[in-house]
Order: structure tokens, then sequence, then C-alpha cells
């Protein structure tokens, strides 16, 4: 069947108040970025809590749903046929058969529900619900209506056109992309990392990342490995702006300089610290990690407190703070970040990583070690930031690289 339309259901945004509106036309424009993707012509319209993108000429319905099921805001993505109004009799057989073509064999129990807006419209919504099943009983007597837990449920919008539909597909909820502002992702080779991004993505927030490379101790192909699951995450999320960041000399001089079972402590303060200074360079409201509580040594509650610590200003936001391992790899198997995640190709992190790494660090006494480092770690600091190469991933994989003094950058 070639469906006329596809009716959006959102949830969240629909309790958004005097704001609503704001929200729609985020989810909208989101809508519009998706579908320019896919071949054939579609225009939105919005009115009366519903979103509804009309399909001017020929497309490919997988094509538009899978594009449609990554756009944050939408709960429900329900292909729709559109008729005239029409008399009654007329809605009752077109109703039929409706029913008839999307399920030939007829044999399920279904509920008939009406939104009737058009007031003029001679029936109202309870008497439409008893004709249209009326008609689908007549027609397939192997049907059966079931008010409580039917499996299918007929929607009927009575509007200035009649909408039909049966099918919700699930959409993946949350808020529309850049309702919420822009965050800078510590983004790693790891399974972690990815699902944070698209977990702060999908509350509306644009996403920019921050990967740390480690030459000659990490590959090229531990860079393609992290730009391949940015590219993943950027289905969802459109473009994201990848800050490529050498840390060899800041790693090599940490490790010499510092208590080895502290490494990855110290180690994650300098990345909180460059990210940071990247983020508000970029404009970005704060800083997202994939960290989880007692998941490695470095993560337990205190060691996150000390790394928070090297944050001047910006959040830190963790939206896995409280997930176990197999929470994680369920959403990077429903993303598709698993498999590129678990590809292996070492980051910085596990390279350097202490044989013995301390849990319970004191806030004072990593202070104390890092002042270690006060003869060269300021210029260190500031090469790493001048090796910043910005790659403008998309989902296609396409990078793009940019000076990070580009006006581009800087406008985001």
């Amino acid at each position: 069947m070639r469906y006329h339309a596809f009716l959006i259901k959102y949830a969240e945004i629909g309790i958004k108040g005097k704001n609503r509106k704001l929200f729609e036309e985020a989810l909208c424009q989101q809508i519009r970025l998706q579908l320019k993707k896919c071949e054939g012509t579609f225009t939105i319209d919005r009115t009366s809590g519903r979103i509804f993108v009309n399909c001017e000429s020929e497309y490919d319905y997988d094509e538009v749903v899978e594009h449609l099921s990554r756009v944050f805001g939408i709960a429900g993505i329900c292909p729709t046929v559109i008729l005239p109004v029409m008399s009654v009799p007329e809605l009752k057989k077109a109703a039929a058969d409706f029913f008839g073509q999307e399920y030939p064999d007829r044999a399920h129990t279904f509920k008939v529900h009406t939104r009737r807006l058009a007031k003029n419209y001679p029936l109202d919504s309870m008497e439409i619900n008893a004709e249209i099943g009326e008609a689908i009983l007549a027609a397939y007597p192997e049907a059966k209506v079931d008010v409580h837990n039917p499996e299918i449920m007929f929607h009927a919008e009575v509007r200035e056109r009649i909408y039909l539909y049966t099918h919700v597909i699930p959409g993946p909820g949350g808020l529309p992309l850049g309702s919420g502002g822009k965050a800078m992702l510590l983004l790693s080779g790891g399974i972690d990392s990815p699902v944070a991004g698209w977990m702060v993505a999908k509350r509306g927030l644009k996403i920019d990342a921050t990967y740390f490379n480690a030459p000659p101790y990490t590959s090229e192909r531990a860079l393609q490995k992290v730009i391949d699951l940015a590219s993943i995450v950027a289905r969802y999320t459109g473009p994201i702006y990848l800050h490529n960041i050498n840390f060899t000399e800041i790693q090599l001089y940490i490790y010499e300089k510092c208590p080895h079972d502290e490494l990855t402590i110290i180690m994650r303060r300098y990345m909180m610290r460059i990210a940071e200074t990247i983020a508000k360079r970029t404009k970005c409201d704060a800083l997202v990690t994939g960290e989880s509580i007692g998941q490695v040594a470095s993560q337990t509650t205190r060691a996150l407190g000390v790394t928070n610590a090297a944050v001047e200003t910006l959040p830190v936001f963790r939206p896995l703070i409280a997930f176990d391992k197999e929470d994680i790899i369920t959403i990077s198997k429903k993303i598709g970040t698993y498999d590129t995640s678990i590809l292996p190709y070492e980051d910085c992190c596990t390279i350097f990583v202490a044989k013995h790494p301390v849990t319970k660090p004191l806030l004072s006494v990593i202070e104390d070690h890092e002042g270690n480092l006060k003869e060269k770690i300021d210029e260190m600091f500031q090469r790493a930031l001048d090796t910043d190469e910005i790659l403008i991933v998309d989902e296609n994989g396409s990078r793009v690289f940019k000076h990070r003094e580009d006006p581009l950058v800087e406008g985001m």
C-alpha cells in the first residue's frame, strides 16, 4: 500500500506549555533535515497537536521510516491514508477496504478509535467508532472486536480531511536535537562514550566531540575507529565536529613525573581541562563522558570527584552513571555502535593504564603530585591545543579537515 502521509506523534513535547510551539518547530526542522536524505518530495504540516509528513511524490517507504526513526522527539510514526471528507456510508466502505488491505488475513481482534476535530461532521467520535466497527465486521466476519486488549488499534481522525492508520512505529523519543543547547563529548573508541553521546543528544543537545590520540602508541586505525563511531552517532545527530588532540607528550610527562598508580586519574584530569578549553572556545554548554560508577578504578565515586575538580566552570554530564555494562551494551547494539566499539584498536587510556591504579584518591594528594609537572605542563598543554585537528564527520564517514581557528567552527 502507498501511504499518503506519516502522522508524527510526540510525547514529552506535548507538556511543554507555552514553549511547546518552539519544540514543535525544532522537531519539524529535524524531520526536514532527515527527509532531505530520502528520495521524493515531502511537505510538513503542523496542526492541533499533530505533525503530518505529506508524501508529494513517489518514495521508498523503508527509507523514509528509517530516517524518521532517527529523529529525537518522535514517539511514534504512523503511516496514514488520507481521504476527502465523505458521507458516513462512504467512510464505512473506505475504512473496511483499508482494514482489508492492511491485514489480508483479517482474523484479528480490533478496536476503533476516532478523533473528530471537524465538529460539523454529522456523527460524533463514539458514533463513528460504532459505524466503522460495524463495517469491518460486516466485511470480514473472521475479525473480532476487543475493546480491552485488541491486536489492532484502528485510528480515524476527522479534520479538514479524514486520516486512517493502524500502525504506530516506535520512534526514539526524547527532545528535538538542538533544543537543549550544545555539549562536548569526550569520545574514545570504547563502548560507553558513543552511547553517552547518543543519550544526551536524545535530550536535545547538539554534540561536538574531543578524541585524545597518542601516536605512535596508538595507530591510525584507532583514530579511524573513533571516526567510524562518530559517523554512526551522526546518523542521529547530524555532522559532528571531532577534535583530534595529540596527547602523547603530556602522557609521557605524567608517566615520568607522577606516581604510576595515579596515572589514569591525572591523565583524565588533563583531558577534562583540554576538553573544557575547546568546549568554551566552541560555545558548548557542558562536557559529556561515558563514565559509570565503579566500572573501572578511575570511576569510583571518589575518583570521579577528583576528576570533576579539574573542570573550572562547565557542568559534566554522565548519562551512564548508574548503568551496568549490560545496560550500556544493549543500547550500543540498538544504535549500531557495538560492533565497531569492540574492534581491537587501543586508545591512549588503555595504553598507559596503571597495573594497580588508586581507587580512593585524595584531591589534595593528586594536586600535590601534579605540582611535579609545573615546569613544563603549561607549554605542553598549549602545544596539545595547537595540534587540534578538526574533522567534520557525517553519517557517511566523510572527513573534512579544518584548522582550529576556522570561523565556521568558532561560530558553532
